[in-house]
């Protein structure tokens, strides 16, 4: 690697996920990946993904059992990409009323709630499975690791519990289930998370993995260019 870093991409690793399709996703894409644990491959990582399926409250415990709960919120207070996905995503948030109330990383203001099962007289699976197209919420996706993406594309979701950022700001993206509009990603400078599954949306999926190589690939190449031009100076 061109970076001094031990790590390109820490895929986190607290016990919940579909790690090896996200690791695989990133490979595609042209990252290496590793899947870890490890607060120093998370804080020597050039981006750091939080996947995640299944219960709110357990992965936090697992977080805080690893002692990974500071190093997220240090990467997020830094300049290192981190990207959140489904309850990756969720964790970032403020707390969650899944099974009781718990406190998430509080990176993003907000709270997660559950999905309805019905509204208007009809009712709806929860959770959630299927396609659904995402849709910008004001904001242009350009720069972001939405950018290539059509409005409307269709991504994979899999939850029963959603993020309501207290915030709209933060908002990237939508989509509706039933008569429900919620957030389907949200992106806060180097921050950047979606409810939905890209390593499992196909070919239009893979377009976020590839930005995020195009992001990391861009830092390292500038941070090359400084060091560059720092040693030149101290040999003038």
């Amino acid at each position: 690697m061109s970076d001094s870093r031990a790590v390109q991409v820490a895929v986190v690793d607290y016990g919940m996920g579909n790690l090896f399709s996200v690791k695989l996703a990133c490979e595609q894409a042209g990252l290496q990946a590793v899947i870890t644990n490890s607060k120093r491959d998370v804080l020597s990582a050039a981006a750091v993904i939080l996947p995640g399926v299944g219960a709110f409250g357990t992965a936090m415990d697992a977080l805080r059992e690893l002692d990974l709960v500071e190093p997220l919120r240090d990467i997020a207070a830094s300049r290192t990409p981190l990207v959140g996905i489904c309850l990756g995503m969720q964790l970032l948030l403020s707390e969650s009323h899944e099974f009781g109330e718990h406190k998430g990383l509080g990176i993003i203001e907000g709270e997660v709630v559950r999905l309805q099962g019905s509204a208007d007289g009809r009712r709806f699976k929860v959770p959630q499975v299927g396609w659904n197209p995402i849709h910008s919420a004001g904001r242009e996706w350009k720069g972001s690791l939405l950018e290539g993406l059509a409005e409307g594309e269709f991504m994979y979701f899999v939850h029963s519990f959603y993020c309501k950022p207290a915030d709209p700001g933060v908002v990237a993206a939508t989509t509706r289930y039933g008569a429900l509009e919620f957030c389907a990603s949200l992106r806060r400078r180097n921050v950047f998370a979606c409810q939905f599954h890209p390593e499992r949306s196909g070919r239009e999926g893979l377009t976020i993995y590839r930005n995020l190589a195009a992001m990391i690939n861009g830092a390292q190449s500038k941070e090359h260019d400084v060091r560059e031009v720092g040693s030149q100076i101290r040999t003038a």
